[in-house]
């Protein structure tokens, strides 16, 4: 059995930014709450963290401010996957260097890559990796997806420890822990789904709820790990709405929106993406509201 990184939930954190870049101010005291409510692990740079249009110099600033800041309170997952292997490579040396305890490898985007083309990229990074990889299948935007059978051959490279299953199948999901079983780690990517992949053997959730609920999205997944489970389903479905709200525009415009209102930075986004629409918005702020945030 393979070292487990964390179990419960990692926010997939934001980037705050400003006019001049990255607000490492507001990012420092993002961290610091995060981890006095209860957080289990951190994700800088990915998906959330618009990791795909950040530069160079950017993206492992962030990564290294994130390990600094987080000092080893919590695990640190740097999100170093690329549509180019060999970016990706460099850029999981680099975390990995700088003391990130796993990295987040996300299909490759655009190229379209063959469940081989999967394998081999995905094995060239992990043979690099001085840390554990976790695989990242969000079909809807890479238009690849990780087959079940695939993840089976990846989950022998020791390195791979586990996966984020966004593709929202939950058939898929439960091919996936029945092929590989506990030769790999299995984390929800939807928000929406945490107690139904836990039920299937999941040990938590990469999460953007737990930008505005940290302490409560833990507490789902660890109210069901140790056996309420109608805690956890309970506010599974309490939260259905807010997180409904924060993804009915692409991900991270809506959670952007709800981060600025609590003051963790300005409303900021990299192009294509743009602040959200005014009535979304509204929708969004009383949905947070509904649940008890104040700000």
């Amino acid at each position: 059995m393979k070292t487990t990184i964390f179990e419960g939930a990692a926010t997939a954190i934001i980037t705050p930014l400003n006019e001049n870049g990255i607000d490492f101010e507001a990012f420092g005291r993002l961290i610091e709450w995060q981890i006095s409510e209860g957080i289990d692990a951190i994700v800088a740079a990915g998906t959330t963290g618009e990791g795909s249009t950040l530069t160079d110099e950017e993206h492992r600033a962030v990564i290294k401010f994130c390990v600094e800041k987080v000092n080893g309170r919590v695990p640190v997952i740097a999100g170093t996957g690329s549509n180019d292997t060999a970016y990706a490579a460099q850029l999981t040396k680099y975390a990995c260097e700088a003391g990130a305890d796993a990295v987040l490898l996300v299909t490759p985007y655009y190229n379209k890559a063959t469940q081989n083309g999967l394998i081999k990229s995905f094995t060239a990074v992990a043979d690099i990796s001085t840390k554990p990889c976790i695989l990242y299948n969000v079909p809807s935007r890479t238009c690849c997806n990780i087959k079940p059978e695939t993840c089976a051959v990846l989950a022998k490279h020791p390195n791979i420890v586990a996966i984020k299953e966004a593709s929202g199948d939950i058939s898929q999901i439960a091919a996936i822990s029945h092929l590989c079983g506990d030769s790999i780690d299995i984390y929800s990517g939807n928000d929406d789904q945490i107690v139904p992949v836990l039920s299937l053997g999941g040990k938590g959730v990469i999460s953007v709820l737990s930008n505005l609920l940290p302490r409560e999205t833990s507490q789902i997944c660890h109210s069901f790990l140790n056996g309420d489970v109608k805690t956890a389903r309970d506010m599974q479905l309490e939260y259905l709405p807010l997180i409904n709200s924060l993804f009915c525009e692409v991900n991270p415009i809506p959670v952007k929106a709800a981060m600025s209102a609590m003051g963790y930075g300005s409303n900021i986004l990299r192009l294509p993406l743009t602040p959200m629409e005014e009535a979304n918005k509204n929708r969004l702020i009383s949905d947070m509201r509904n649940c008890g945030i104040k700000f």
